[in-house]
């Protein structure tokens, strides 16, 4: 069974590769001023913990499990270490931020305050103190702020005021000590002058030995540099409450990872799931990059990743549990000086599960692929739940890049649980994935009423067959209009309606017809991306129709299209400007290989004659930019959930830079009456595949009910995959 693999856990350990660090990991508490050296001014207390006769190496178990950190940095020779190995710790000022360590003038301390010196700190200075309201104000000019101090078992609880407002209260214990910890942050401060002040609460859990608090370093992100709206005037206005359509914006919550990859998984949460970088939230004392966060408390629960996930591919199987595939290898060379211990992801199977309760403090994803991996490397694959439930992988490159080429191309098709199709567990090589390159990565897919997959990839298109291996093409996408990476545009099979025989429609949008033949030194993020919307009837007629071509109010790459209930199509984020990625291109603004954010979303009625399908007309304007790995999605609330974006290697606060926070796109209907389900004949909570069942429905007032088959959630940046199967 599945769950088997899920409960299977790996303790790990820590390991100091020298005395001196194995001490400052031993120590509860900091050590005074001294005018011998901390190291050695400590020895003297610590020495008879320590066997001189042997070769010392400290571990220190991890709670949490499913750890694949070690816990240390890549060799560097900075003194500290006779191995030159220093203890990992999650400090980090990304591009564009700025960092104030304890001792900065900027930081004025209330109380009674102990400065200790060692090298492990930021700048080798710690305040500390465990006395009921002490307290430390630190006043900045920036939109966001973290604040690094030390856990242990002598740590206490602190209560942290922004502008003065109470904002919540920070308990800094923890059963093993840890230095340089992200204890607290927040982003998405209006731009000026803020304070944050933190206060000694005189209390701690039972568990704790004392009430100690630290202040290492803070840092402020977008201290000085002006907003995407003062550079180009991009925006009209701040977001607003409510539009006179009844269209509203609202900012809450923080997803704590960079969004991006994005499911729902219940009625109270969503599964995010990023790459490898430095990101504020935090497990196991390293940067998380998966979370669940909760769409009611806007709480995030970080999540024990093991491979790196960047580009990866994903899709719920018929059983429920979300499969996230393939990856990136390790960029122990590029991402840092850190080693966040993660494994080679490019082959990596990762299961996420059915976790129902609102509860989820037992929830986790299984991702061990030493144990459970795909057939092949994939980096940038898609996939897609086929009709017989299983999952289709197909495509990607063999390795990390950017645009695909001929080298690097995995034009193969495998299957999670593996079939037998033709050799057992082989992938199956496809002459489409074959001849589309090279901008070919990430292929739109769409399992159809049929059986059969659509699959776009490039300007080309097929139905797949997958039982009998036989790829159909479709005639080509008009005008050379590239929608896949990093030419990125969006698709989404349209709602199926029983007046058309439930037909099945494919609607892409975005893109650009930029020749991707062409090197990355000659092409610019100033190219404009294309504003064409391809829709095409999956039926004989409609195939020999052909593609019917409109067009969007304004041109956009990397879009992302969620599906509403009304049978609408709502379009945000994206790029008027540029190609997806980051440090390829010419005119790169930040690292961003795009520009001119597209900021007010589109709404499509595809029901509506050919030629008035788009409006704007009172939608709300965003004041974020989201562009490369930024998603969007339908929640169970009836809402959209917009987050992501991150154009960059690692987090940064450069312009165009990494983006925690949520935005809610709320439509008309949300202030409406809904339906009431009062209840289903025979109280069944299991449907069969082309069953019958009867649903007593309460209708609004005036109102007509019409069967819609929705799928949310949206699984990577700017393409969304879901099948027209009832389920």
């Amino acid at each position: 069974m599945l769950s088997a693999w899920h409960n299977a856990t790996v303790t790990p350990l820590w390991l100091c590769a020298s005395w001196e660090v194995c001490l400052l990991a031993f120590e509860d508490q900091p050590r005074p001023s001294s005018s011998l050296h901390p190291l050695h001014g400590h020895l003297a207390m610590r020495k008879p913990l320590l066997l001189w006769s042997t070769l010392i190496s400290c571990a220190f178990l991890a709670l949490g499990g499913d750890s694949a950190w070690n816990g240390n940095l890549p060799s560097v020779n900075d003194g500290l270490s006779s191995s030159g190995t220093l203890l990992f710790t999650p400090f980090y000022v990304p591009p564009g931020a700025r960092a104030y360590d304890s001792a900065s003038p900027l930081v004025l301390y209330t109380g009674t305050w102990t400065e200790s010196f060692s090298s492990a700190y930021v700048e080798n200075t710690l305040h500390s103190s465990p006395r009921k309201d002490s307290s430390v104000f630190f006043s900045f000019t920036g939109t966001g702020i973290e604040w690094f101090g030390n856990t242990g078992v002598r740590h206490g609880i602190a209560n942290v005021y922004i502008d003065g407002v109470f904002v919540r209260t920070v308990d800094t214990w923890n059963n093993v000590s840890r230095r340089q910890q992200r204890l607290f942050w927040q982003y998405g401060l209006t731009r000026g002058r803020h304070n944050m002040k933190i206060v000694n609460s005189g209390r701690r859990r039972p568990d704790s030995r004392g009430y100690l608090i630290d202040v290492d370093a803070f840092v402020v992100t977008n201290p000085d540099e002006v907003t995407i709206a003062q550079r180009d005037s991009l925006l009209g206005s701040k977001p607003v409450a409510r539009q006179e359509s009844g269209w509203t914006l609202t900012q809450a919550g923080s997803t704590g990872v960079n969004a991006m990859q994005l499911a729902i998984i219940s009625d109270s949460h969503a599964l995010i799931v990023d790459k490898v970088e430095h990101n504020p939230l935090v497990i196991n004392g390293h940067p998380a990059w998966g979370a669940l966060y909760n769409l009611r408390t806007h709480s995030v629960k970080p999540l024990s990743m093991q491979s790196n996930s960047f580009c990866a591919g994903g899709s719920f199987l018929g059983n429920g549990t979300m499969l996230n595939v393939g990856g990136n290898p390790v960029v122990e060379d590029f991402t840092s000086p850190t080693d966040f211990g993660d494994v080679d992801g490019i082959q990596a199977v990762r299961l996420f599960h059915p976790c129902d309760s609102e509860d989820v403090g037992g929830c986790d994803i299984f991702d061990n692929p030493s144990r459970i991996h795909l057939a092949s490397p994939r980096w940038y694959n898609t996939v897609v739940r086929i009709s017989d439930g299983s999952a289709m992988i197909l495509g990607g490159s063999t390795k990390g890049g950017w645009m695909n080429n001929a080298t690097v191309n995995n034009p193969t098709i495998e299957y999670y649980p593996p079939k037998s199709i033709l050799d057992p567990g082989v992938p199956i090589h496809s002459l489409f994935l074959a001849s589309t390159l090279n901008s070919n990565l990430f292929p739109a897919a769409f399992s159809i009423s049929n059986g059969y997959v659509f699959v776009a990839a490039n300007n080309d298109a097929m139905l797949y067959d997958w039982q009998s291996n036989y790829e159909h093409r479709l005639p080509p996408l008009p005008n050379g209009v590239r929608v896949t990476y990093p030419l990125s545009g969006t698709a989404l099979l349209l709602p199926l309606s029983p007046e058309t025989g439930y037909t099945s429609e494919i609607l892409i949008c975005g893109g650009s017809a930029i020749d991707d033949t062409r090197p990355s030194w000659e092409i610019s993020s100033q190219e404009l991306a294309s504003a064409q919307c391809s829709r095409i009837a999956l039926t004989e007629e409609g195939i020999s129709h052909g593609w019917e071509v409109e067009y969007m109010p304004q041109a956009r790459v990397m879009p992302d299209a969620v599906l509403l209930p009304t049978g609408q199509i709502v379009i945000v984020n994206g790029a008027e400007a540029g190609i997806a990625g980051y440090g390829n291109v010419q005119s790169q603004v930040g690292r961003s290989n795009a520009d001119r954010p597209t900021l007010t979303p589109i709404l499509y009625d595809p029901r509506a004659p050919l030629g008035q399908r788009f409006s704007s007309e009172g939608m709300p304007t965003s004041e974020i930019p989201r562009m490369y790995h930024s998603v969007a999605t339908l929640t169970p609330n009836g809402d959209i959930m917009i987050a992501g974006s991150n154009p960059n290697l690692d987090r940064s606060a450069v312009t165009f830079g990494t983006e925690y926070r949520v935005e809610w796109l709320k439509p008309p209907y949300m202030s409406q009456g809904r339906p009431i389900i009062l209840g289903v004949d025979g109280d069944r909570k299991r449907l069969g595949f082309g069953q019958e069942v009867v649903i007593k429905v309460q209708p609004v007032t005036g109102s007509s009910l019409r069967g819609r088959n929705v799928q949310g959630g949206s699984l990577y940046g700017s393409l969304r995959r879901s099948t027209d199967r009832p389920e």
